[in-house]
């Protein structure tokens, strides 16, 4: 009998060990959602309030010992589209800088469009460290990001014979090849709300010379569908 009771009490006692051991989910797939805007625009240049991003950023968390802490890294995409009210892009002349010109009242949605891929890094926090699909969260960390995969475009629709056809003009030749961007996000569960600034400059030789390119950086906020 004393046999019996001990054996049903290891298997009670493996079973509730059983119980206890939980696989936190680890924010391994994010969604970001945004607004984009440039600042330092140069006063000739009027932007629309419509511009909006995509990122899609594949991560993965490392814990911090048993803290509510953790360290998040991963690689993913990022794509964003600015828009411009009176103004059009010159980007194929045969200067060594972007032309701003303006637009014919019958050009539509002219904007210049830029994809990169981005190296995200987050140092993280997590309430709920049991289930971080739950709870609140934070996160501050940085994105590298690189022009290799995409580069940059300026498209419009002109009127031509009644119809509109897309004209787009593809360069690289004025895009720094990497950036740095300042994250920071908190939320609550899947949700949360973002705001990121770049703190390189978007175009190469920005303000060194006189007429370089312009000294813009983007800025973003929105919102990111976390989980997995």
């Amino acid at each position: 009998m004393a046999a019996v009771s001990a054996k049903a009490q290891t298997t009670t006692s493996s079973t509730e060990d059983k119980k206890v051991v939980s696989k936190p989910s680890r924010d391994h797939f994010l969604i970001q959602l945004s607004h984009d805007r440039w600042t330092n625009v140069p006063d000739s240049v009027d932007m629309k309030n419509t511009g909006r991003g995509l990122g899609l950023y594949l991560m993965y968390d490392f814990p911090i010992k048993k803290s509510n802490f953790s360290f998040g890294a991963g690689v993913g995409v990022r794509f964003s589209n600015v828009y411009f009210s009176k103004e059009k892009m010159v980007l194929d002349s045969r200067t060594d800088r972007i032309i701003f010109q303006a637009a014919d009242s019958a050009i539509k949605g002219n904007k210049f469009s830029t994809t990169y891929l981005e190296v995200p890094l987050e140092l993280r926090f997590f309430a709920n460290k049991e289930n971080r699909n739950k709870g609140f969260k934070f996160a501050l960390g940085a994105k590298v990001g690189f022009t290799g995969i995409g580069g940059s475009h300026y498209k419009e629709r002109v009127p031509v014979s009644g119809k509109f056809i897309s004209e787009v003009t593809k360069t690289k030749r004025f895009n720094q090849s990497w950036r740095l961007t300042p994250t920071a996000r908190i939320g609550w569960g899947n949700f949360s709300v973002f705001a990121e600034y770049t703190v390189t400059p978007i175009f190469n030789n920005s303000g060194n010379t006189l007429g370089a390119n312009p000294d813009v950086r983007p800025f973003s906020a929105g919102i990111v569908i976390s989980g997995l």
